[in-house]
């Protein structure tokens, strides 16, 4: 939410997803776009616009950007992605893009990727700066990190049965309130459900004390 408004970011697929399967070109073609309406319950109107893009070649995130997040803090939209470096395991990490406007121009921050972990990561106002629940993937998977200025993450503790695809319901995330209160509830997904020939996802909802 920003100024009345509320905006919708998601990873924009320019070629169908799997199609890009050479090692030169592998990686899902999606930079970040985003959505603009006067309600949460739209109409949506698409900017047509890519905010953020991926990476040159050679770059961290140079093959994907997925789970554009994004938070208002320090009187700026603070836009957290995941990139992906390749490797076999992939090697995932976490960056930030900073903007004035929630339609851009964003700047990625020079010190990317801010966290080295996480194929799925929740990021969060906590007091006066911002956490994030790493899980899957990478030597910080399944811990919770904070940062005073949403850049320079440490390891706050190690957590378990963490949620899968985890989107917490935090009150504070627009509010650019420097007082972060932390979330107790919000939803996840159980993926490859049912049987080899019918496969399907459940929506669940997952709880935890992760406030003040």
């Amino acid at each position: 939410v920003w100024e009345g408004k509320y905006y919708l970011y998601y990873q924009a697929y320019l070629s169908m997803p799997g199609s890009r399967t050479s090692s030169a070109t592998s990686g899902d073609d999606c930079p970040v776009s985003v959505s603009v309406a006067d309600s949460p319950d739209g109409p949506w109107t698409a900017s047509n616009k890519i905010v953020v893009e991926k990476g040159p070649p050679g770059s961290w995130d140079q093959y994907v950007i997925h789970v554009p997040t994004p938070l208002v803090y320090d009187g700026k939209i603070y836009l957290y992605y995941k990139g992906e470096m390749g490797g076999d395991p992939p090697v995932r990490a976490q960056g930030l893009a900073m903007a004035d406007h929630p339609l851009g121009p964003f700047k990625k921050h020079p010190l990317n990727p801010v966290i080295n972990s996480g194929h799925e990561t929740s990021l969060f106002p906590f007091k006066t700066g911002l956490a994030a629940l790493v899980s899957r993937h990478g030597l910080e998977h399944n811990t919770i990190q904070y940062s005073p200025d949403g850049i320079n993450f440490k390891v706050a503790s190690s957590v378990s049965l963490v949620p899968i695809a985890a989107g917490p319901y935090i009150p504070d995330a627009f509010t650019n309130a420097n007082n972060g209160r932390g979330f107790t509830w919000g939803l996840c997904h159980f993926p490859g459900m049912g049987t080899r020939d019918t496969r399907y996802s459940i929506l669940a909802r997952f709880d935890c004390d992760l406030s003040l």
